[in-house]
């Protein structure tokens, strides 16, 4: 075994840490489909349920979020490269505000 490796190893460990110590578990309801369709990735993957269903969640909202239409409003917050930016008005902001209040509270 090889320095890189070694290293490989070492980054993979600090990678898995990070995710499983940033992780919350969660009691939820879906769909028996659902979860026969997640059961068989988990075995296709040789890997936790819990860690399928923790990765397709984290990777679905990232694309919600990405995909949360801006909507101008009136008030200019900023100009870049000369162009005026406008407050977004769309379900962002709002959506933040409610992130922030929930992380306030823990």
């Amino acid at each position: 075994m090889g320095n890189e490796s070694l290293s490989r190893l070492l980054n993979e460990w600090e990678n898995r840490a990070r995710t499983i110590n940033g992780r919350k578990e969660e009691t939820l309801s879906i769909y028996q489909c659902d979860s026969v369709k997640l059961e068989a990735l988990a075995m296709m993957y040789k890997l936790p349920k819990a860690d399928v269903v923790a990765t397709l969640l984290h990777e679905a909202l990232n694309e919600l979020e990405a995909k949360m239409p801006y909507v101008p409003g009136n008030k200019v917050i900023r100009i870049e490269d000369g162009e005026e930016i406008y407050e977004d008005k769309g379900p962002m902001p709002r959506y933040l505000a409610e992130q922030k209040k929930l992380m306030s509270a823990t």
